[in-house]
């Protein structure tokens, strides 16, 4: 595959109708690519050591989760390996030796992509892409990559583009002739001298700009919603996670929906809210967010924030764990990591409540024994899969939102039809008895309810 020229991809930044083109990244084509997929282990100085684990995970589990980011978008795996660098090269990451071998690998598996699941310098990447004959891409560019093929409202789309615009901005290098030539311009068209590689920053500043004013609209509109949002009395749960943690699946399971639900990392990127009511009654609003990932760059969390915001907004978040995952511990950590990158600690932060999912993937002695931590350690413990545990998930959800409800006695003229409908409205009726002259109701009243309840019926209220 012949990577594209820096004018190609520049003419695409100007199309805002082009999504995947504008992207820059892979095409797509009936049949899936051939990709080869390398995890790079550094040798560590401090310790003189080699493989030192990035993220707390091992090289192979490192390894494992790029080939699940490379079948999210239907990659053809024909190779993946730990390959150890003793002495990264600035020009090409890997040694002379190095290149040369991974130059025969991709001319025998006729690979039409090699994934490198470390950062690279646009150097780097040009470099390699010359060496191996073939387009190469790090791990942020195939996250994009899953982001631009999983979005598909436009506020998805948006962001997706901000990231990858913003991610192609810093990797404009001098590396093809035209870029070293200098034009003449007058006003905004640039100014004398202006060479063509500070003309191509510009033109992506430019779309850059115009989608975070596009972004910054969806905001105020997603805000809107929120303040309407607040006035629904139903307390809002989101569901947080590290990526394939099963979290839509959870979100099936409790809204009996049919909610895109694979076993794919990045499965879901747009955020979804349902209406439900659990067991007991009490009804809420369920969210579902995009998953997290380890090393997820900065500019990739900023330009997502719109939705993750939707996290900022919970009265309660179910952190959902893949607790048959072997490094369920350390995804753990990420998610949390970014949960405080985002602002989602200290007082004002919502309760969490952690989940084990998928305890039917574990070993019958090792579950038991997990079952006791979960419960010693506070945990629910279920699979989303089967469903076994969801009662017990509801159960916590309903005491945790009782710790906050107050109880009224509420006694109702009959002719007042109008004050009745709104009691069901702003209360949950627990008992009710119709009497000739007044109905007399029991009822839950929560947090968000409570204002609005007492300022229509304060003057009903019985001691």
């Amino acid at each position: 595959m012949k990577p594209k020229s820096r004018e190609e991809d520049i003419s695409k930044v100007k199309d805002a109708d082009h999504h995947q083109a504008e992207k820059g990244g892979i095409d797509r084509r009936p049949q899936p690519y051939t990709a080869i997929i390398l995890e790079p282990v550094l040798a560590t100085r401090s310790s003189g050591e080699d493989g030192e684990l990035r993220g707390n995970r091992s090289p192979e589990a490192r390894l494992e989760e790029a080939v699940g980011l490379s079948a999210a978008i239907n990659l053809q795996i024909a190779m993946s390996g730990i390959v150890k660098v003793n002495n990264p090269k600035p020009a090409t990451l890997f040694g002379e030796g190095k290149v040369s071998e991974l130059t025969g690998i991709v001319a025998a598996q006729e690979a039409d992509l090699v994934v490198i699941d470390h950062p690279l310098t646009p150097i780097q990447q040009r470099n390699l892409e010359k060496h191996l004959k073939t387009k190469v891409i790090d791990r942020t560019g195939l996250i994009l990559e899953i982001f631009g093929d999983r979005a598909r409202t436009k506020e998805g789309k948006l962001q997706v583009d901000l990231a990858h615009l913003t991610w192609q901005k810093s990797r404009l290098v001098r590396s093809w002739t035209h870029l070293e030539r200098q034009r003449g311009g007058t006003g905004f068209m640039g100014g004398p001298g202006e060479t063509q590689i500070e003309s191509d920053r510009r033109q992506i500043q430019d779309r850059i700009t115009a989608l975070q004013k596009q972004l910054e609209q969806v905001r105020r509109t997603r805000d809107l919603h929120r303040k309407k949002r607040k006035k629904i009395p139903q307390p809002v749960v989101a569901l947080v996670g590290y990526t394939n943690a099963g979290k839509s699946t959870l979100f099936n399971r409790m809204t009996e929906s049919n909610v895109f639900a694979k076993d794919l990392l990045f499965a879901t990127l747009d955020p979804t809210l349902r209406k439900i009511r659990l067991p007991h009654g009490r009804e809420i609003i369920l969210s579902d967010t995009v998953g997290f990932i380890s090393d997820l760059p900065t500019h990739l969390v900023a330009a997502f924030r719109a939705t993750l915001e939707e996290v900022l907004e919970a009265d309660l978040i179910l952190h959902v764990r893949d607790i048959s995952h072997p490094d369920s511990e350390a995804q753990c950590e990420d998610v949390k990591k970014t949960l405080v990158d985002l602002g989602v600690d200290g007082s004002h932060a919502a309760p969490v409540i952690e989940v084990w999912n998928k305890i039917d993937a574990l070993d019958p002695a090792y579950r038991e024994k997990l079952l006791e931590d979960a419960a010693e350690e506070g945990p629910v413990s279920l699979s989303a899969l089967t469903g076994e545990g969801v009662t017990s998930l509801y159960g916590r959800i309903d005491a945790f939102m009782a710790q906050h409800d107050d109880l009224f006695t509420v006694k109702l003229p009959v002719f007042e039809g109008a004050l009745l409908a709104q009691l069901y409205q702003l209360s949950e009726v627990m008992e009710r008895e119709d009497g000739e002259e007044f109905i007399t109701a029991e009822v839950r009243v929560t947090d968000k309810q409570r204002g609005p309840f007492r300022d229509t019926f304060a003057t009903y209220l019985s001691e």
